[in-house]
């Protein structure tokens, strides 16, 4: 794995916890997620029209068919987790889903794209997504509703491999710019979501008043972090960029951690040495 891929998958792994613990302290619903995807579209709209009229990039019909099944695939992907959530059980449905969609990122790409799975590579992905599940709680048996949320964290984990190695394809075989592709989905969230927010209006209003720069925040990294991501794709193989981005989540639970008091500080920094183990022998396979 290169330097360069390696420094952008760490940046916006970054770029995601960010985003991740400014959502989590404003504690809000899919108006707040209609909100920052709004002010994303609005923030990004004049880098798109530079890279559409400076880049010249070919989007035909295919190349905008790819782009708006990627933006369903990640909508999808939002709605599934959600109503997870509420059906399933945290404990199960999160650590699933974060398993499951590294590892079927890389089956995909091994079967899809004909990608090459080296040993280390495969010890590398396996230590950074077994850190993964139980630094997030891990799969507790006393979880209700076990079939609904495994269900749940199964599908979740299956549209992740799927948009990761489609994405992967868009950007790589279709030559579609890695930021024309994210703000498709910003988009397409602003505008599904846009009826909920209407209805919501109040709620928006307090959002926007009471946490203002917490929301540009999260409209800044959020495509950020994932523009940075298919950037890392357009040069290195997903079998190495799926498994690294889950150094997002050691991230974000590592700032609640310290910044929201949240869990057993000691227990987790040894499953963060798992990952960081698992995260060496990526960068010098």
């Amino acid at each position: 794995m290169t330097p360069l891929a390696l420094a952008l998958v760490l940046a916006a792994a970054l770029c995601h916890a960010t985003w991740n613990v400014l959502v989590k302290r404003i504690d809000g619903g899919p108006e707040l997620v209609w909100l920052f995807s709004t002010l994303s579209a609005l923030l990004y709209l004049p880098v798109a029209l530079w890279v559409l009229v400076v880049k010249q990039p070919v989007l035909g019909s295919l190349e905008i068919a790819f782009c708006i099944a990627s933006a369903t695939l990640h909508m999808g992907y939002f709605l599934l987790l959600q109503q997870g959530y509420r059906k399933g059980d945290l404990s199960l449905v999160y650590p699933t889903a974060r398993a499951t969609g590294p590892l079927l990122s890389v089956a995909f790409a091994v079967a899809v794209l004909g990608e090459t799975l080296t040993v280390p590579v495969f010890l590398g992905g396996a230590a950074i997504v077994t850190g993964v599940v139980f630094l997030t709680g891990g799969f507790r048996k006393s979880a209700g509703h076990v079939t609904n949320s495994l269900l749940f964290g199964v599908l979740a984990g299956l549209l992740i491999g799927s948009y990761t190695v489609w994405d992967a394809y868009t950007v790589t075989a279709l030559l579609v710019p890695p930021l024309l592709l994210d703000y498709t989905s910003s988009l397409l969230r602003a505008t599904a979501l846009a009826p909920i927010a209407l209805k919501r209006r109040a709620q928006v209003e307090r959002h926007w008043r009471d946490h203002r720069l917490a929301v540009i925040g999260i409209a800044i990294f959020n495509p950020l972090a994932y523009i940075l991501v298919l950037t890392a794709l357009t040069f290195t193989p997903v079998i190495y960029v799926a498994p690294l981005r889950e150094v997002s989540v050691l991230l974000t639970v590592m700032a609640g951690t310290i910044l929201l008091g949240e869990g057993d500080f000691k227990k987790r920094m040894g499953w963060a040495g798992l990952i960081l183990a698992g995260m060496t022998l990526l960068s010098i396979s």
